[in-house]
């Protein structure tokens, strides 16, 4: 009985092995067949990634995945879909790879695999010029707090951020504040343009990464403003669908290669005028 039992194992091992191993390459031999790389990202998250004024996707992440495809002989495609399709995994073949500004999460990680780190954001919380009671994080207790549903903004502010970096022990950043009520929006887009029609009109502030933040303070013509330094910095990783080691590979050897000849230092500083790229 034990043998029988142990003989079962061995050949559903066997088996299991055969299935995984079948699907290793995949997605590196459908783009060097399509010749096409399928980029998924967000499209209301300047720098990043954002539709310009020609109705095209561009931003730091869609130059980095460009630079890919070059590197990999071939176009890049780019698709837009939702955040929560994108994080939900499965993706079944409809997508390549996420160069997308994602942070990696257990909870993510059941459906997607981090490859690799390529750069860190802080977290900041941003106000309308008009607020003056609001001064740090601190004073986000009670009030109504816009962010993108489905990020670590919007878990922080319940409460339930853990960073969570593969190979590294999960970090739980403080939280010096009361409870809030949190906004989720569908896009930062529409959190900021609520921001800034008014104190308290809609919002009380809005969280989100420093960069992203900065670059709307710019183009808001003087109705926005940071109010406290860093709430906690947030790892940036490539992330892809499950089950195709030798396409991981594959993203490494380019990425390594990118920081290696400087190409992501000069993406860095085109897009946020300063180097933030992860050493690979």
């Amino acid at each position: 009985m034990k043998l029988k039992n142990a003989t079962k194992l061995v050949v559903g091992g066997l088996l299991a092995g055969m299935i995984s191993t079948a699907h290793a390459g995949e997605t590196l031999d459908r783009i060097m067949k399509n010749k096409v790389l399928v980029e998924v990202t967000d499209q209301a998250y300047p720098p990043f990634s954002y539709i310009d004024d020609k109705g095209e996707v561009v931003g730091f992440d869609v130059d980095i995945a460009r630079e890919v495809a070059k590197r990999l002989g071939v176009e890049l495609k780019v698709e837009t879909p939702s955040w929560e399709i994108i994080t939900a995994g499965n993706w079944k073949g409809r997508w390549d790879v996420c160069i997308c500004s994602m942070s990696p999460t257990a909870e993510r990680a059941k459906v997607l695999t981090f490859v690799n780190e390529y750069y860190g954001a802080p977290a900041v919380v941003a106000v309308n010029s008009d607020n003056t009671t609001i001064k740090s994080v601190k004073d986000l207790g009670g009030k109504n707090v816009g962010t993108q549903g489905g990020t670590p903004y919007e878990k922080y502010l319940q409460k339930e951020l853990v960073i969570e970096v593969p190979g590294k022990e999960p970090v739980k950043p403080e939280f010096p504040f009361g409870d809030v009520t949190v906004k989720p929006y569908d896009t930062e887009d529409f959190a900021f343009q609520d921001l800034g029609l008014g104190d308290g009109k809609r919002l009380d502030a809005a969280v989100a990464g420093y960069l992203t933040v900065a670059e709307r303070i710019k183009k808001s013509g003087g109705k926005l403003k940071i109010v406290d330094d860093t709430l906690f910095t947030e790892p940036l990783w490539v992330a892809v669908d499950k089950g195709d080691p030798e396409w991981e590979a594959k993203i490494k050897e380019i990425f390594k290669a990118m920081y290696d000849d400087g190409t992501l230092k000069t993406i860095s500083e085109k897009w946020v005028g300063r180097d933030i790229s992860a050493k690979q």
